[in-house]
């Protein structure tokens, strides 16, 4: 299929998914893929320019831009990938479509792309990580309550109201005490008072 006619398709796709007529997006089919695909690239473009235009949708964490392996130029499409999924949705949704250098840029999403197997011996532990396991981020599920973390938090809420008790008590027990040494004050009172009085 004609490039451009894939980059009317997918514009057509998210007009549609703003219409409101689909209740799914139909970005959800690639939610294990943190790659996108960028076809269309003008050829004097190097990685790092690449990286400039489309880190403002997210950080990346690996390209891949095809080059000629006779000459070492670039061939016009290059493998992005995302340090989160999120962001290839944004990327392919805001950057299809547009023009870099006079040129149509084709973004699309990759189902499974993996990069290439370079000479492994040269790279780094984190790159060979990203190269062996992919770099799609396994995005964690919900965290629900455990029984632990219902058990932890009814304790809590014992512990508070045993607390309040006691103030309550407490705060009773002062009050009897405060009433039963005023009743000793009069009755020390009175009795001095009545010896003063038998004195006189």
């Amino acid at each position: 299929m004609n490039p451009m006619t894939n980059v009317k398709n997918v514009l057509k796709l998210s007009e549609r998914e703003l219409a409101g007529k689909n209740k799914t997006s139909w970005h959800d089919q690639y939610k294990d893929s943190a790659w996108v695909f960028v076809g269309g690239l003008p050829y004097d473009l190097t990685e790092g320019d690449i990286i400039c235009v489309f880190s403002q949708y997210g950080e990346i964490v690996n390209i891949n831009l095809v080059r000629d392996k006779a000459t070492g130029k670039s061939r016009g499409f290059s493998f992005i990938c995302y340090e989160d999924q999120r962001s290839t949705i944004l990327a392919v949704d805001n950057l299809n479509g547009t023009k870099i250098l006079g040129r149509t840029v084709r973004v699309d999403h990759c189902e499974q792309y993996r990069a290439p197997n370079a000479d492994m011996s040269k790279v780094d532990e984190v790159t060979a990580a990203i190269r062996m396991e992919g770099c799609a981020p396994q995005l964690q599920p919900l965290i629900t309550k455990t029984e632990t973390v219902v058990k932890q938090e009814k304790e809590t809420e014992n512990q508070k109201v045993r607390e309040s008790k006691e103030t309550v008590k407490s705060g009773k027990v002062k009050k009897k005490k405060e009433k039963k040494s005023k009743k000793k004050k009069k009755k020390k009172s009175k009795s001095s008072s009545s010896d003063s009085e038998s004195s006189n």
